[in-house]
């Protein structure tokens, strides 16, 4: 038996020739018109859904490898008759839900699948009273059902949170920004100390909401705040400040902005934590590998999880810093090492030469983790220690790198001087141009001072002998 489900029905066609079947190959010959067909497989039993939400129901059931109600009504009523037939699936996972409930033998092989292929391109010829544009109106009005069902029940769609939860914290961060150098500068009209001595902006605005006027610091108890010397320090500027004096309607509005900052930080913090579980739930091993911030925001930059599964690791690598790349190579000037990546904390902590061989390694790794993570059944985050402990032993390497002497004292490290090009120009030599032996003025007046010599000691021993 062959199970087939289309649109709006289920098929159990029974196969007639079993041997034509073992040609894989040449199977799509069989069925080449309908009447080929209907020589190989015969209609069974067909089973139409009464209406649009019963064959979602079903549709979405198979889809995600389950046995619906009405299936298992069918098999029932029909194969378990002849328990001893095999039952021909598309799906192998939907094959072993039904082995396992019903103990009926299913296969699922590259065979079944051209047999399945046969089959829906002859349907209308194997069923009676089906119009074609009847069929393609059927078609159409399933799949749009099942696209709205699959984008309302997705549950890869919750990486959409981790985009909005990152693009509001870097939004909440701005205002925060914007509000504290207001406070800053509003209030250092009234006590431009407290600025350079309070560096914390939270504390700064805290400390403005308690206090209020610069006058009540001498009697305010400001420790839950600021440690002792810090609050020492304040209370003397105080005293001897050089603010002007401000009225009681502007010092409320002061402490109403002081207001704003603090609920803020306290709701950014409340995000940042939101994020940081969401991130570790949904991408354990990319969060290990660059942080749960950098995580984030290569997924926005991305647009999901799955989207930036799909990216090399040469993309990760200059996500966000696509400005650069395309101005670089328009101008032939060299081109950005890093985009967002640039942020995470293994490339933040090697020195500026190796920052370029980190970030690539960091990349590759990432783009890894971020597969595992979209495509992968498991949620442990073991693989992306694994690659950041690979890492972080390279960088070691980086930094400790040079080959090792050993010399008189123990070892060291060898200094390797930078590498010049030293080329030798050669000039061509016209003396061997001409075979003639070639000597020189000041050889012949050698050979002739030699001649003179001898001539002169012949003469001395000459003289000798004759007296």
């Amino acid at each position: 038996f062959v199970l087939v489900w289309i649109l709006y029905f289920f098929l159990l066609l029974q196969v007639l020739n079993e041997k034509k079947l073992q040609e894989v190959d040449s199977l799509w010959q069989e069925f080449e018109t309908p009447e080929k067909a209907n020589k190989i497989v015969k209609l069974k039993h067909f089973e139409k859904f009464q209406d649009t939400t019963e064959a979602l129901a079903a549709s979405t059931a198979l889809v995600e490898g389950k046995l619906s109600k009405n299936l298992k009504k069918i098999l029932k009523k029909v194969v378990a008759k002849d328990a001893h037939e095999q039952l021909a699936v598309a799906d192998a996972k939907l094959g072993g839900v039904i082995k396992d409930k019903l103990n009926l033998s299913c296969i699922h092989s590259p065979m079944v699948t051209e047999l399945m292929r046969g089959i829906r391109s002859q349907i209308e010829g194997l069923i009676t009273g089906l119009p074609s544009r009847e069929m393609a109106a059927m078609c159409l009005g399933l799949a749009h059902s099942l696209s709205r069902y699959k984008l309302k029940f997705s549950p890869d769609k919750v990486d959409t949170m981790i985009i909005q939860a990152i693009s509001l914290l870097d939004d909440l961060d701005k205002e925060l920004n914007n509000y504290v150098m207001r406070c800053r500068e509003w209030y250092g009209w009234h006590f431009p100390e407290l600025g350079k001595i309070i560096t914390d902006n939270l504390a700064y605005c805290k400390c403005v909401r308690k206090v209020g006027d610069r006058s009540n610091f001498a009697s305010s108890d400001v420790s839950d705040i600021l440690p002792e010397e810090i609050e020492e320090e304040v209370k003397a500027a105080a005293e001897i400040s050089m603010g002007t004096e401000v009225s009681e309607e502007d010092i409320n509005n002061i402490i109403h902005l002081c207001d704003q900052v603090i609920e803020i930080s306290e709701y950014r913090t409340q995000l940042y934590d939101y994020l940081k579980n969401r991130m570790m739930a949904i991408a354990p091993n990319l969060t290990v590998m660059v942080g749960e911030l950098v995580g984030a925001r290569l997924i926005a930059h991305a647009g999901s999880l799955l989207n930036l599964a799909k990216h090399p690791a040469s993309t990760v690598q200059l996500l966000g810093a696509e400005k650069a790349l395309f101005r670089a190579l328009k101008t032939k000037r060299d081109t950005p090492k890093f985009g967002l990546i640039y942020h995470a904390s293994l490339v933040g902590q090697t020195n500026t030469k190796n920052k370029g061989k980190i970030s690539r390694m960091l990349a590759a790794k990432t783009a890894l983790t971020v597969r595992y993570d979209a495509l992968g059944e498991d949620t442990s985050a073991e693989m992306g220690a694994e690659n950041r402990l690979k890492v972080e032993t390279r960088l070691r390497l980086l930094e400790e790198r040079g080959m090792r002497r050993i010399s008189g004292t123990g070892k060291a490290l060898a200094r390797t001087d930078k590498y010049q090009n030293k080329s030798e120009v050669k000039v061509f030599d016209p003396s061997g141009d001409s075979t003639l032996p070639t000597v020189s003025k000041k050889r012949k007046i050698q050979e002739v001072d030699e001649q003179d010599r001898e001539f002169a000691v012949k003469a001395k021993k000459f003289k000798a002998e004759t007296k």
